[in-house]
């Protein structure tokens, strides 16, 4: 099990990170706590649904180090009310974790109704619906951000959703289909209207994809629009990014989804900052290492050796990033299908980062 990390100061911050990191010593919170429906959120410092990614395992992780809610990997409707062995394990999730946030994406309203029913008897405590992924093939289906280029669809997806369940129904969405199109604040307002409790904004329309940088100035148009909590995300992989999120949004609390690419602990210390209180250090070479045997042994307990191993390559990839010869390793542990023998691996890899620390090695990115 992963050793808690210390509490320090973060290394290698810019002058941007260490001026925020004064702010945060005047113990002043930033983010107040925000009210789900009848669930209170102490610190909105949400860690964002990513297939592929943000899976049990992860999630664990996250939350272990801290976080202020998870969400679940998006789940298909349809997949959720037949059953499928994926949907089972995107649904899955630790105790830890609870309360806990399913996200469903879907585009006939009375599957997504009855998706969400079967998930409020699994124990979800919040239903999200999906309105905001802009992958070709769930757009093609008419679901994600297809959706907000078809605002009656969405509006009737919502109404069913909130009538389903008794738990508080979120939304997750982008700014708009395309920049002729930006109709988050309209939809935001509708929603409202029909029951949701609460409103994500990624700050990019569903044509950028995931290019360009995340328009957080426009996510206080939808602020500005409903009296619900509004989250801001986007872009958001420091606590300066945090900050500056906040600052040019006025949202109430941020979602953050690839900065925590291979840093489960990042959300923790992005609620430390803006809670004024002691930003928690990076953990050392040796706390990694365990992090990241146990993250890998988790993933082969839920997927099989067989798909665990091709799962884990990633994360391997972005756990090992920047660190000294991390392109040879993560070209050799790729190649490995045998479980044990990518642990091994890993086990040298850090290994040798430690050896290399201790002699005063420079590890150069």
């Amino acid at each position: 099990m992963a050793t808690p990390y210390r509490t320090a100061r973060l290394p290698n911050r810019g002058k941007a990170d260490k001026a925020r990191a004064c702010f945060s010593g005047m113990s002043v919170n930033r983010i107040p706590s925000i009210p789900i429906g009848p669930l209170t959120l102490a610190m909105p410092v949400i860690l964002a649904p990513m297939t592929g990614v943000t899976d049990r395992p992860f999630r664990t992780l996250v939350k272990r180090y801290g976080a202020g809610l998870t969400v679940t990997e998006m789940i298909a409707s349809e997949a959720m009310i037949r059953d499928t062995r994926q949907s089972q394990q995107k649904a899955a999730w630790d105790p830890s974790e609870e309360p806990v946030s399913m996200q469903l994406a879907g585009c006939d309203p009375e599957r997504m109704a009855e998706a969400a029913k079967l998930n409020e008897g699994l124990g979800a405590a919040i239903i999200d619906i999906n309105m905001g992924c802009p992958v070709k093939k769930v757009v093609n289906g008419h679901a994600g951000s297809a959706l907000m280029r078809e605002p009656e669809l969405a509006r009737r997806i919502i109404e069913a959703t909130v009538k389903a369940v008794k738990v508080p129904v979120t939304l997750k969405m982008r700014m708009g289909w395309d920049h002729a199109s930006l109709n988050a604040p309209e939809l935001a307002r509708v929603a409202e209207d029909l029951g949701i409790q609460l409103i994500t904004v990624h700050g990019r329309t569903r044509c950028q994809l995931y290019t360009g940088t995340a328009d957080w100035g426009f996510v206080r148009t939808v602020k500005n629009a409903v009296k619900v909590p509004v989250i801001v995300n986007g872009d958001i992989c420091s606590i300066a990014d945090a900050e500056a999120a906040l600052d040019q949004s006025g949202a109430d609390g941020v979602m953050i989804g690839r900065g925590a690419y291979g840093k489960p602990w990042l959300i923790a210390q992005v609620m430390a900052a803006l809670s004024g209180r002691a930003v928690p250090s990076d953990p050392s070479l040796a706390e990694q290492q365990a992090l990241v045997r146990e993250h890998y042994a988790l993933m082969i307990d839920l997927y099989g050796p067989v798909i665990g191993v091709n799962l884990a390559r990633k994360h391997l990839g972005w756990y090992t990033k920047g660190l000294h010869d991390s392109g040879v390793f993560r070209n050799a542990v790729n190649q490995i299908a045998d479980p044990a023998l990518a642990l091994d691996m890993v086990d040298r890899f850090y290994e040798a980062q430690q050896a290399a620390a201790i002699a005063g090695t420079a590890i150069a990115a």
